[in-house]
């Protein structure tokens, strides 16, 4: 959602939720993860959940999951480069998450086997991380790997299901790999 649609949006439904809109920075795209739903802050300066506002990106005091959470929503906006360089700036790059939102944004950058070696490292750290299964199914359909990304919505059925987010996108892409 853009900035504009958030605020047209808040001041269709009126009082206070305009002025909020007003200041709000843009989000980024939807998903399960925090990062999805998190503002994206101009270059150079990142979301702080805990003080809910923008910060330079070097504070000291954000923590590693603030940072890693940033980062994916740097990539659902489409800023893959910033997104990478968050996460250089980890203490401990090597967690599920860290390395699932690495893998999904080398992957955008076009860099599909690199993404996946990051997805499988995620995977080892967290065999049940659903939402790095979809993203490494969705690099074996870019890679014509489809029967590699069936085995990873089976899995993810095994996860949550199949009203999970996660099993449905990878099942729609398998069906239609323009999707992604």
């Amino acid at each position: 959602m853009t900035t504009v649609s958030v605020k047209i949006a808040s001041v269709l439904a009126g009082g206070c939720m305009a002025a909020l809109a007003l200041s709000m920075p843009a989000f980024a795209a939807g998903g399960s993860d925090d990062g999805a739903t998190m503002p994206v802050c101009k270059k150079g300066e990142m979301y702080d959940k805990k003080t809910q506002k923008c910060v330079k990106q070097h504070s000291a005091n954000v923590t590693d999951e603030n940072r890693a959470d940033y980062a994916y929503a740097l990539a659902k906006a489409k800023r893959y480069d910033e997104a990478l360089a968050m996460l250089d700036t980890l203490q401990n790059p090597n967690t599920a998450e860290a390395l699932n939102y690495r893998g999904y944004a080398t992957r955008k950058l076009g860099r599909t086997d690199e993404g996946i070696s990051y997805y499988l490292k995620s995977v080892q750290l967290d065999p049940g991380y659903a939402k790095v299964r979809e993203y490494l199914g969705e690099a074996y359909v870019i890679k014509g790997q489809i029967d590699l990304a069936k085995d990873q919505l089976s899995t993810i059925k095994t996860i949550c299901g199949t009203d999970c987010e996660e099993y449905r996108d990878l099942n729609e892409a398998i069906a239609d790999p323009s999707k992604i």
